[in-house]
């Protein structure tokens, strides 16, 4: 298995959440290689992500938004570029539902801007573009076998399908160009320095608050969730290990419902479940399942390392130490944050 070693590495994306670990570990990590990040400080982007490494001599921030050719272009060039990985993206389904044009923008035109860039340049050695386990779609609830890479992509909401867009844009400019890509699949991500409209550090944040968590539907739907630290860990073995043309599956198959999930917070919290979980209306679709098949990245020696239990101890952690990390975050932690984004109210695209 042939090694790749990158010089000089563009995460787009960067101030968010995933994308913020990965860059850290790799500004750690790796001191010879030089992290640029972009990032256009939207509402779920925060500069702090990067503390305590935004001091390290291989770390440059680039304030930005990847829909500008002319700046990607600029970045790529001056910057010696050689290797892409594009995390920036709008991920909030419910968003999806309410502002679904800015997901258009953001997720296809974006993609399509960064591909453009690197088709003419012609300097890049590895485009990872990072995708999502809801391209697929909804997994039956039967299935003993989860999705694999070369599934059928069957998205059922606004976000996903943007998301699989970007995808098609990525595989034509890998058919036709030649341009080295690599396609990463995966499935919930939590723990610290997540924005709280995703339902774990939503969950976290009104029980600290001593309010009711609210599920969408009956909470039967199953979610699969992995550490953010062991998330980062595969991308780092991607960007090594990963195979030019391939798609990898990041998973688990430890499953849990909604419910479940919201009874574990409530626990920590010595809160009763049975009083502080409120059950309200459901998404127009809600997806009852995504179940991925993680084998292929597990041949390149990855493997979780963090359990259920202690990750979520972690995740429980930070936020009470960091309870205002995100300054006024009221909007987000109603039960339909999406209302925010419509036009006239109160939210920020991204």
């Amino acid at each position: 298995m042939s090694t790749f070693t990158p010089k000089n590495i563009l995460i787009t994306g960067a101030a968010g959440f995933i994308a913020s670990h990965v860059a850290n570990k790799l500004v750690r990590n790796y001191p010879d290689y030089k992290i640029v990040v972009l990032d256009k400080l939207d509402y779920c982007s925060n500069l702090k992500n990067f503390l305590p490494y935004n001091s390290s001599p291989n770390f440059k921030f680039v304030k930005g938004d990847i829909c500008n050719a002319d700046l990607v272009n600029y970045i790529l060039i001056t910057e010696n570029i050689d290797t892409i990985m594009h995390f920036a993206a709008q991920t909030h389904v419910d968003n999806s539902f309410g502002n679904n044009f800015a997901f258009t923008k953001n997720n296809i035109y974006g993609t399509h801007v960064l591909l453009e860039a690197c088709k003419v340049i012609g300097k890049i050695r590895r485009f990872i573009h990072v995708s999502t386990a809801e391209v697929y779609g909804e997994t039956d609830k039967d299935a003993a076998v989860g999705n694999h890479e070369a599934s059928k992509l069957l998205p059922t909401n606004p976000y996903s399908a943007t998301k699989a867009g970007a995808e098609m844009l990525v595989m034509a400019y890998s058919r036709s160009y030649g341009l080295p890509v690599i396609i990463t699949r995966g499935n919930n991500v939590y723990g610290p320095n997540q924005f709280p409209e995703k339902l774990i550090p939503k969950f976290i944040l009104l029980a600290m608050r001593g309010k009711t968590l609210p599920i969408h539907g009956d909470g039967a739907n199953v979610r699969s969730y992995l550490y953010c630290e062991d998330v980062a860990e595969a991308f780092e073995i991607i960007l090594h290990k990963g195979e030019v043309g391939h798609v990898y599956n990041i998973g688990t198959k430890k499953e849990r419902r909604v419910t479940d999930i919201a009874k574990d917070i409530c626990n920590l919290f010595n809160m009763n479940p049975y009083k502080n979980i409120q059950f309200v209306e459901n998404r127009p679709f809600n997806d009852q399942r995504y179940f991925l098949d993680d084998q292929k990245l597990r041949n390149l020696g990855w493997s979780e390392k963090t359990t259920w239990e202690e990750g979520l101890k972690k995740t429980m952690e930070w936020y009470m130490r960091n309870p205002d990390w995100w300054g006024d975050v009221s909007g987000a932690l109603i039960p339909h944050p999406r209302m925010l984004m419509m036009s006239g109210g109160s939210g920020v695209d991204k």
